[in-house]
């Protein structure tokens, strides 16, 4: 199982003062050190965290691989196309939430051709693309329909679930990941997961990439974030050896 790390909010102590540091380009170097498999960052269209500087020296210095998560807006997907990250993950973004609050609405049909249209620019450009989806069958099927390499699975819900509920949306999960994989679309997943909840997501054989960031970044300030990466890692690798 692959392990991406998202430095977004790394970003965001340093938009807090519109300063230079910490800086997400030397948090990428120590992830990577930790063990990390891939960097991913969402540029958004407010520009509230990372910022394109960033995106640009990612491309120049990560040796591992980056998954730019973005809206299907123009300025940004022309930025992709221009950057060619190994990974593009498409994500619905609302400019009054505070993180991304569920997947893609693949059911309203203005978001699906927006969808499409950027899938094919991404596609063309020679970008593996995600998308960004509710474990639900109908949003799994769309997005094969449309073309997606992979589809990554909002596990937002399961995070936020009481403990009652959890392992009904484990099963939710699960039931998504082996759908996906028996449709061909490689399955990953991420959002709200910690060192605490990360355990059954990480055991589900079906999902081969993981993305991970607050968590992490939170856990860095105690311990450093070389640490903080090796840690993760660990859970996820004992995860799915006893899978």
């Amino acid at each position: 199982m692959r392990l991406y790390i998202n430095i977004d909010h790394v970003a965001t102590v340093r938009q807090a003062r519109l300063t230079d540091e910490p800086d997400p380009v030397r948090a990428a170097v120590l992830a990577e050190l930790g063990g990390a498999d891939g960097i991913t960052v969402h540029l958004r269209e407010d520009r509230r965290h990372i910022q394109d500087r960033d995106v640009r020296l990612l491309m120049q210095t990560v040796r591992t691989g980056v998954n730019l998560e973005l809206a299907a807006t123009s300025a940004i997907l022309d930025l992709a196309v221009e950057l060619r990250p190994m990974q593009a993950t498409l994500v619905p973004e609302k400019r009054e939430e505070v993180t991304t609050e569920g997947g893609l609405a693949l059911s309203d049909a203005s978001q699906l051709g927006t969808t499409k249209a950027a899938l094919k620019r991404l596609s063309d450009a020679g970008i593996r693309t995600s998308l960004f989806i509710d474990p639900d069958e109908d949003a799994i099927r769309a997005s094969v329909d449309l073309g997606a390499d992979a589809v990554e699975l909002h596990t937002g819900e399961y995070a936020n679930a009481g403990g009652g509920e959890r392992p009904k949306q484990i099963a939710r999960l699960s039931r998504a990941s082996a759908l996906a994989s028996k449709l061909s679309v490689a399955v990953h997943a991420g959002h709200g997961l910690t060192y605490e909840n990360v355990h059954p997501v990480a055991a589900i054989p079906e999902i081969e990439e993981l993305n991970i960031g607050h968590s992490i970044v939170a856990r860095s300030i105690f311990t450093g974030l070389e640490a903080a990466v090796r840690e993760m890692r660990e859970i996820v690798r004992r995860a799915r050896n006893a899978s």
